[in-house]
């Protein structure tokens, strides 16, 4: 009886390695649990832009605001930002760039700057074409040049001074040469206030309140080696806030 008590205990022992050892060698060739992915709960939020920030955004830039131009009669005008109109209405008359940007303190240095060097202009071509008429006129009537004097002959007064047919060859020169010269005169007053239009019209949007980051005061500054008596000078004390 104990001998069958003995081999039953050793059965069942047996049977239990046996199926311990099917376990774990199941456990170590058991394919991999795949990862579980989950779905993002965070929230997301959509940025909506509405018509009137985009309107606010596109004011505050002058570069991107653009307006229309010679609209007439169903044709749709020509589309052009507020600088480049500015520049195109100054371009076809001088100071209508100004106007439109509403700076009307600067006519006069426009139209005073144009209207000077066009006088001289006027005034140097007049000369110059009194001086070759009397040259010429000296010329046909001596036969040879330099055989007349101009007192001989009525001729306008500035020329009637001169006392040979050299001296006005050599005013012809003089007044030629700055009649050239207020030719880049005038074009350079009159490319100057088209620029002055463009470069305006994009600084009429510039933030020019006091709340700047850049400020600046008189103040009285420090010098090194001055007397004790006067040991600060007068200056410009500057005051730069990175925003």
């Amino acid at each position: 009886m104990t001998k069958s008590y003995h081999h039953i205990a050793a059965l069942l022992v047996f049977v239990g390695l046996l199926l311990a050892g099917n376990g774990g060698r199941a456990q170590v060739f058991a394919p991999p649990t795949p990862p579980v992915i989950r779905p993002d709960t965070t929230e997301t939020r959509e940025v909506v832009v509405t018509p009137a920030d985009k309107r606010r955004k596109a004011a505050a830039d002058s570069a991107k605001r653009t307006e229309h131009m010679f609209r007439a009669f169903g044709f749709p005008g020509i589309r052009l930002t507020r600088p480049g109109k500015a520049a195109l209405l100054a371009a076809i008359l001088p100071g209508a760039g100004q106007i439109y940007n509403h700076r009307w303190w600067k006519l006069p240095l426009v139209y005073g700057s144009l209207g000077g060097v066009i006088y001289g202009e006027y005034f140097y071509q007049t000369r110059f074409r009194q001086y070759v008429d009397a040259s010429n006129l000296l010329t046909s009537q001596a036969g040879v040049a330099g055989g007349a004097r101009p007192q001989d002959i009525s001729l306008p007064m500035p020329v009637r001074r001169e006392p040979s047919i050299d001296a006005i060859n050599t005013g012809i020169r003089f007044y030629r040469g700055n009649r050239d010269l207020f030719y880049l005169y005038i074009g350079l007053a009159y490319s100057l206030q088209i620029v002055d239009a463009l470069v305006d019209a994009h600084l009429k949007s510039f933030d020019v309140s006091e709340d700047l980051s850049l400020h600046w005061q008189p103040a009285l500054l420090p010098v090194p080696g001055r007397a004790l008596a006067l040991p600060t000078a007068p200056g410009v004390l500057f005051a730069l806030r990175v925003k």
